[in-house]
């Protein structure tokens, strides 16, 4: 008897993890790959899920790979410096770094909306030093049940272009408030980009729709009030990575002033 597939009820913004976990499957089935999503390939088969809008949303794909090249890159140097590191990934989705970072020592709280988070419990069953909860992240309780302390990474990937600006202020201000010693990695999209979700037609399908965008730190304002500057990054590298026909375009300002930005800063 054939397993049963697990089937999402999920729209708007929390479906879009959907997308961002098929490209990662796919992806990591191509030769010469920069990263391999085991758990990705293992677990797609157990979605059931209509996939063709991530299959054919290219622009999608390749913006989903090329900045999970980079974040798998910071992400690591931060443990390797940090090896018992807390890393609490916010709109977590079907994300899995943790089995790809994982040094044996470090604590990951996996966080995101409570439909996603069932979804994903039914998926992976995560437990241990790999834990997961289902609460919004502009609700200030989930702070609470972060519990393992110490040396804190705040990894924000695939979110605030959903959120309004007070949102995304809101979000800041509760690792802001409740945790000392914190290092951010937000991505955020460039400015120019806002209200312009047509251009990945798999996201628009879902009816997300991108409202928030930043290309530098300083961009945040006082939505990152408590916070200072570590670097401002993007997925430039990432993108040459997996089309090295980009590479001579790294040296363009334009090019990186359009891409998707990691913004790196921590509290004061």
């Amino acid at each position: 008897m054939s397993e049963e597939k697990i089937k999402p009820v999920l729209t708007g913004s929390a479906e879009t993890m959907l997308q961002s976990f098929y490209a990662r499957a796919k992806y990591s089935r191509t030769k010469n790959q920069k990263f391999y999503d085991a758990k990705a390939i293992e677990l797609v088969e157990k979605i059931d899920y209509d996939f063709s809008g991530a299959e054919k949303d290219s622009t999608m794909s390749d913006g989903v790979i090329a900045r999970t090249i980079v974040f798998d890159e910071i992400v690591s140097d931060f443990i390797k410096e940090n090896p018992d590191c807390t890393v609490v990934n916010i709109a977590c989705g079907l994300d899995t770094r943790f089995y790809r970072m994982d040094n044996g020592r470090i604590t990951w709280y996996n966080i995101d909306l409570p439909e996603t988070i069932q979804v994903r419990d039914a998926i992976y069953g995560e437990s241990g030093r790999v834990s997961t909860i289902g609460i919004s992240a502009l609700d200030p309780a989930w702070a609470e049940k972060v519990t393992r302390r110490g040396k804190m990474l705040f990894v924000i990937e695939g979110l605030t272009m959903y959120l309004t600006t007070e949102e995304n202020r809101k979000m800041l201000s509760i690792i802001r408030d409740n945790f000392d010693n914190a290092t951010v990695f937000l991505e955020c999209i460039s400015k120019r980009w806002v209200n312009k979700e047509h251009t990945e037609k798999s996201i628009q399908k879902t009816g997300a729709k991108f409202v928030f965008g930043a290309d530098t730190f300083d961009d945040l304002g006082d939505v990152a009030e408590g916070f200072r500057k570590i670097k401002d990054d993007d997925i430039v590298r990432g993108m040459a990575m997996i089309m090295p026909v980009l590479k001579p375009f790294q040296k363009i300002p334009l090019v990186h002033k359009i891409a998707e930005k990691i913004l790196i800063f921590e509290k004061k």
